[in-house]
């Protein structure tokens, strides 16, 4: 059975809710790590009391989680590459955006590529 045309370059942008989280979140995040004076924690209420504690007291743990949720991107990414090839999207462009979608925005771009059905030509 046949892939239909449009398959090989399909492609659906991760939702703007999920962007916007977790981009904050990771610039957040590196900023905890990598910077944690420009942090200001007084303003940031129980989140920056929280952040505080885990800087001045687990920072080892905070920077090997930073490298770690890296690291899990970097897998669903190449997952998604391997998803794309098995769903029949074989444009390497589409397949880079896929990629670099899910290596900038993890399950928030791998769930749609997770979810997507490819359409099926009859046969005739």
């Amino acid at each position: 059975m046949g892939k239909a045309a449009g398959d090989a370059m399909y492609f659906q942008r991760a939702s703007l809710f999920w962007v916007t989280v977790i981009t904050v979140s990771l610039v957040y995040y590196t900023g905890a790590v990598f910077w944690p004076e420009s942090i200001p924690y007084q303003s940031l209420g129980p989140l920056g009391s929280f952040t505080q504690y885990l800087v001045d007291h687990h920072h080892t743990l905070l920077h090997k989680g930073y490298w770690l949720a890296w690291l899990i991107h970097l897998g669903e990414s190449l997952y998604a590459i391997v998803l794309c090839k098995s769903k029949g999207i074989t444009n390497s462009w589409t397949q880079l955006l896929w990629f670099l979608q899910t290596f900038l925005f993890g399950i928030a771009s791998l769930s749609y590529l997770i979810a997507y059905r490819p359409r099926h030509q009859k046969q005739t």
